[in-house]
């Protein structure tokens, strides 16, 4: 939503890089981009008034003109400044303490309230808690429909012992008042310790809504009363949140649909206007796509610096702790990083949501926005579609995988087989990283050997690694000029290598006799071993 701004406000601060001194002038001009960049991403004008003035303040003080950078200065003036308008710290519930901590959502028709009511169930349900969803719109047709289905894919119970109205013809017989009431009370029987009441909209601010919606709030004694707010409609909504501040006295703020492509002011201007902080945000349709909302981290996002904290938290959250310390371990054993393995990683990423929205989030995305939008998330799924065809030998040894196997590969995925190539090609960059990774980075001393790699048995020095052309081996030159010593030299080693063969030919070729050969004796890789049973 903020793509627009943010490319005006990385484009301004572009132009203060490399400057040891900046002048007034510069000061201003800064001050005029920053201006134009919000009124166009639809910001309230007195808060940008607000905005620009104190920046423009602090901007021509002490705090930049000592500064050693006075550019970034100037760019963590406006982050902070933008934290500041953005509600300044991150606000959540608070709890009752008897429950059931009440919960009453109210906002404008269309704003999104009934399908947050489900995402903000299934939330605070992830974090222990027994909500309950309460069916109080009974005047828009089939919302207590919608809410019930809501309820059934967030895993929580609905409160709805009147089914409201079906068609706009319909006219409304329930009592909203008296079934928020009757929730309270089937709540304490059930032992729910949260109540999250849906309540009626209309298409504009009326005195009707608003009386009920106070009637329900004073009815009920709800602890929070969120009011949800659509962040696409722009300057209309200041004078909406004004309206409902004004009537229900809300406790925080709801953005739904902050990953709409319109200019996103409401963002902006709602919490500096009400002086209530904006606490969640809805960013798809998913249950899923549903976030608290972190005024430091969200100016981040604005000013292209990225929201690690963010990633983190849902890596944390949708991450198996097991598969991970699995994946720990073969590091730790310096394992062979396999497609058993790949797929596995990839499935763990999958879980935390959007692959374009998590790059979205890191510093500089901006810079790469046109690469972001043509990225496609179902590219996963063809991906994991490739490994599932392949046989788990060959997803642990994907060197055997010759052209015969490469084509009934991609005929059980559906794909070409230039695409296994591909695939396959990126992986082995992928594994040669992982190993030298995994080895940090260190090196064998063999000569000729490939880094970090131990001497095979039977291969010479080296392991494998000989840079002689077209397999064949330089012979080796007699260390002394004498043509008698050297001669005597070739006949050492030539007596050396027959006793070898002996010691190796002793008992059967392939084991079973005294000079048997144990997997253990060998010099292998750990995890190699797998492959010789």
């Amino acid at each position: 939503m903020f793509n627009s701004l943010s490319d005006r406000l990385a484009a301004t601060f572009k132009n203060l890089r490399g400057k040891g001194k900046l002048t007034e002038a510069d000061i201003d001009g800064t001050a005029r981009e920053i201006r134009r960049a919000l009124l166009d991403a639809d910001v309230a004008v007195p808060v940008v008034r607000e905005f620009i003035a104190r920046v423009k303040a602090r901007a021509l003080g002490t705090e930049v003109a000592q500064s050693l950078n006075p550019g970034q200065q100037v760019v963590k003036i406006v982050n902070e400044e933008l934290v500041g308008i953005l509600g300044g710290e991150t606000r959540e519930l608070h709890f009752a303490k008897h429950p059931p901590t009440i919960i009453m959502l109210a906002g404008l028709q269309g704003a999104g309230k009934t399908t947050l009511a489900g995402k903000l169930a299934a939330h605070l349900k992830n974090r222990g808690h027994q909500p309950m969803l309460v069916a109080c719109d009974l005047q828009r047709p089939n919302a207590v429909g919608q809410l019930q289905v809501g309820g059934e894919r967030a895993g929580v119970p609905v409160y709805a012992p009147h089914p409201g109205v079906s068609s706009e013809t319909e006219e409304a017989t329930g009592d909203p008042v008296a079934v928020a009431e009757d929730s309270i009370t089937h709540a304490n029987e059930k032992l729910h310790d949260v109540v999250i009441i849906d309540t009626a909209g209309r298409l504009g601010v009326d005195e009707e809504m608003m009386t009920q919606a106070a009637n329900i709030k004073s009815a009920v004694g709800a602890h929070e009363t969120l009011f949800v707010i659509d962040s696409m409609i722009g300057q209309d909504a200041v004078n909406t949140a004004q309206a409902f501040n004004e009537g229900v006295n809300f406790t925080g703020v709801v953005l739904t649909k902050l990953d709409g492509d319109a200019r996103g002011g409401a963002a902006l201007s709602v919490a500096q206007v009400t002086g209530k902080p904006v606490m969640y945000a809805s960013t798809g349709e998913g249950l899923k796509d549903f976030e608290v909302f972190h005024p430091d981290r969200m100016a981040r996002r604005i000013l292209d610096m990225g929201d690690i904290l963010s990633i983190i938290e849902q890596a944390e959250a949708s991450w198996d702790k097991a598969e991970a310390a699995k994946m720990a371990q073969k590091f730790t054993d310096q394992e062979d990083f396999t497609l058993e393995d790949f797929r596995a990683q990839m499935q763990q990423l999958k879980k935390m949501g959007s692959m374009k929205k998590l790059l979205g989030m890191m510093p500089g995305a901006a810079g790469m926005r046109q690469q972001l939008e043509q990225f496609d998330d179902s590219q996963l799924d063809r991906v994991e579609a490739i490994i599932n065809s392949m046989t788990p030998h060959e997803r642990n040894a994907p060197k055997i995988i010759n052209g015969s196997r490469r084509a009934r590969i991609a005929k059980g995925a559906g794909v070409h087989v230039s695409e296994i190539n591909s695939l396959l090609e990126r992986f082995t960059q992928a594994q040669k990283m992982m190993k030298k990774m995994a080895s940090g980075g260190g090196g064998g001393d063999m000569p000729g050997g490939m880094p970090g790699m131990p001497s095979m048995p039977g291969m010479g020095a080296g392991g494998g690694g000989s840079r002689a052309k077209k397999g064949k081996s330089k012979k080796q030159k007699p260390k002394s000029g004498n043509p008698a010593k050297a001669a005597q030299q070739a006949r050492e080693a030539e007596q050396k290598r027959q006793q070898t063969a002996e010691k190796r030919m002793d008992g059967s070729s392939f084991g079973g006799g005294a000079g048997d050969i144990s997997p253990e004796d060998l010099s292998l890789p750990k995890g190699f071993e797998k492959y010789l049973k």
